[in-house]
C-alpha cells in the first residue's frame, strides 16, 4: 500500500508526530521549525482576532502571550468532554479545533492531510478511556478518514512495535523501557517466547520511587535488579525526568550489560511502525495483546446444508472500538442462543446460552434472527437479538434481547 504512516504521541501538553512512506528506512519526526530538534509541540491552538487565522503549537502560545491571538483554552480537554466554546466572538465546537490542531501536525511535512495520502494514524498515550477514544474516533470523520485508518495503542503497546521494529541484535534478548517522570520510574520488560509460532510477546510492569537527591545511585540500584532478572539487549530511556544530565552511575550500569538509547520519541515512531506492521508493509512474526485489543473471540454455532460450523461475530486481536460483527439466522429447535466464548490462547470455549423469552410462538424454522454484536470494552460485547419473523406468513414482532458478554 503506498501512503504516509503517522504516529502521533498525545498529550494535554505537549504532542510529538512521527510519519513514516515508502522508501524511507526509519520514521521522522518532525518539528515546526525545519531544521530544529525541538519535537515537542505545544498541544495548542490560537485565533488571531477579527480573521480565520490559526496558529497552533509554539507559535499559538507565544501569539497569545504578546497578546496578538487568542488562544483556545484547554484545547484537548474541551474536546474530550465535547464542549462548545466562545473564541473571539464567536461559538465553536471544541471539536473542530482539535482538528484544525491535528490537521495542521499533518501537514507539516508538506503533505496535504487528504484521505488518499494517509494510510494510517496512530495516537499513542499512556492510556486511553473511552471517552478519549470516542474523541479519536470523531475527529476521524471530521478530518474526512475512515476508522479503518485509525490505531489507538497505549504506550506499552508502541514500544512493543518499535522495539521489535529495530534491528534484530537489539532485541535478541529482553528489552527494557524505562520511563522517569518527576519522582517515579517505571520499567517495562518485553519478553519473547521463541518456541511458538508466531512468537507469543509479553510485557511486565514495574514502579521505583526515587528520592531527588539522591537518585542516580538510587537508579543504578533500580538497573541492577532489573538487569539480575534476565538478560537484556537494549534498554530505551524516555521521559522529562531524564533531563539534566544526571545519569552517571545508572548509565555505567546500563551500558556495560546492554545496549542503551534516549530520546523523546519512541511512542510516535512505534506508532509509525504499528500502522506499517497492522497493513501488511512489514513482516510481524510477533503476536501481542494490548489494551486496545480483543481479549476474546465470540462465535456462534449455525448449520449451512447439513453442516455444523462457527460463524465469528468478533475476533480476538481487533481493536475493541471497531470491532462488531452481524449475522441473519433461522432458528432450529429451542427459542434459546448459543455464543460461544474462546480466548485466543485456548482450544476451550465457554457458551453462554441466551434463552429468548417471549418469542412468539411459530413451527420450526419460521424465526428468522438478527444477531448483532458491538464492543463496548476489550472485554465486553454487547449482542442484540432482534426477531424479525418469516416473511408475510409470520411478520416479525419487534422484540429484542440485549445480552452482555464479558471475560475477567
Amino acid at each position: 500500500m503506498g501512503g504516509l504512516y503517522y504516529g502521533i504521541d498525545l498529550g494535554a501538553r505537549t504532542t510529538i508526530i512521527s510519519y513514516w512512506q515508502n522508501r524511507m528506512s526509519d520514521p521522522v519526526t518532525m518539528s515546526t521549525v525545519v531544521g530544529s530538534d525541538d519535537i515537542e509541540i505545544p498541544t495548542a491552538l490560537a485565533k488571531r482576532p477579527g480573521l480565520s487565522q490559526w496558529f497552533y503549537g509554539k507559535e499559538a502560545r507565544e501569539r497569545a502571550g504578546d497578546g496578538s491571538a487568542v488562544e483556545v483554552p484547554s484545547l484537548m480537554e474541551n474536546a474530550i468532554r465535547d464542549r462548545k466554546l466562545t473564541l473571539d466572538g464567536r461559538v465553536y465546537e471544541a471539536r473542530d479545533l482539535f482538528a484544525i490542531f491535528i490537521r495542521h501536525l499533518l501537514e507539516l511535512n508538506g503533505a496535504a492531510a487528504r484521505p488518499e495520502n494517509i494510510a494510517k494514524i496512530t495516537f499513542t498515550a499512556q492510556r486511553f478511556d473511552k471517552e478519549e477514544i470516542d474523541l479519536l474516533t470523531d475527529l476521524m470523520a471530521r478530518l474526512s478518514l475512515s476508522l479503518d485508518q485509525l490505531i489507538v495503542l497505549d504506550h506499552r503497546e508502541a514500544f512493543y512495535y518499535y522495539a521489535l521494529s529495530q534491528r534484530t541484535e537489539l532485541y535478541s534478548n529482553d528489552v527494557l523501557l524505562l520511563e522517569a517522570s518527576g519522582d517515579q520510574i517505571q520499567s517495562c520488560r518485553l519478553h519473547r517466547y521463541l518456541q511458538t509460532r508466531p512468537q507469543q510477546v509479553t510485557l511486565s510492569d514495574s514502579f521505583y520511587e526515587m528520592h531527588l537527591e539522591n537518585r542516580d545511585m538510587e537508579f543504578a540500584e533500580v538497573c541492577r535488579k532489573l538487569l539480575s532478572e534476565g538478560k537484556c539487549s537494549t534498554a530505551y530511556l524516555v521521559g522529562d525526568g531524564f533531563d539534566g544530565g544526571w545519569m552517571k552511575e545508572s548509565l555505567a550500569v546500563l551500558t556495560k550489560e546492554c545496549h542503551v538509547f534516549v530520546g523523546k520519541n519512541l511512542y510516535s515512531k512505534g506508532g509509525s511502525y504499528a500502522g506499517r506492521a497492522r497493513d501488511g508493509e512489514k513482516a510481524w512474526p510477533f503476536s501481542y495483546l494490548g489494551d486496545q485489543e480483543m481479549k476474546f473471540n465470540l462465535l456462534i454455532k449455525v448449520s449451512d446444508r447439513n453442516k455444523a460450523h462457527f460463524l465469528t461475530l468478533i475476533e480476538a486481536g481487533d481493536s475493541w472500538f471497531k470491532a462488531s460483527g452481524q449475522c441473519e439466522v433461522i432458528l432450529d429447535g429451542s427459542p434459546e442462543i448459543e455464543l460461544w466464548i474462546q480466548r485466543p490462547e485456548s482450544r476451550q470455549a465457554k457458551i453462554d446460552l441466551l434463552k429468548l423469552e417471549d418469542l412468539p410462538r411459530r413451527e420450526n424454522r419460521t424465526s428468522r434472527l438478527r444477531i448483532s454484536a458491538e464492543a463496548v470494552s476489550d472485554r465486553e460485547v454487547r449482542v442484540t437479538i432482534l426477531d424479525l419473523g418469516f416473511g408475510e406468513i409470520h411478520p416479525g414482532s419487534g422484540k429484542s434481547w440485549v445480552h452482555r458478554v464479558r471475560v475477567e
